[in-house]
């Protein structure tokens, strides 16, 4: 009951932060290990910021 009811929270956690524009920062950490293992992995901060700059100023938010 307790892991059902974890899945279910990250899930609505995942889908309200998706709403607003800012993608899950472990799926974005596991994309970057798996297709970009050069690149350091950005703290949480790093990447919120980020995804803050590519949606309100127009830059993009996709590398693939």
């Amino acid at each position: 009951m307790k892991t059902t009811l974890s899945t279910w929270w990250h899930r609505l956690v995942q889908a309200a932060r998706l709403s607003c524009g800012i993608p899950d920062y472990d799926v974005y950490v596991d994309h970057l290990r798996t297709h970009h293992p050069e690149r350091r992995i950005p703290t949480y901060a790093e990447f919120f910021r980020e995804r803050q700059t590519a949606r309100y100023k127009g830059t993009g938010g996709r590398c693939c």
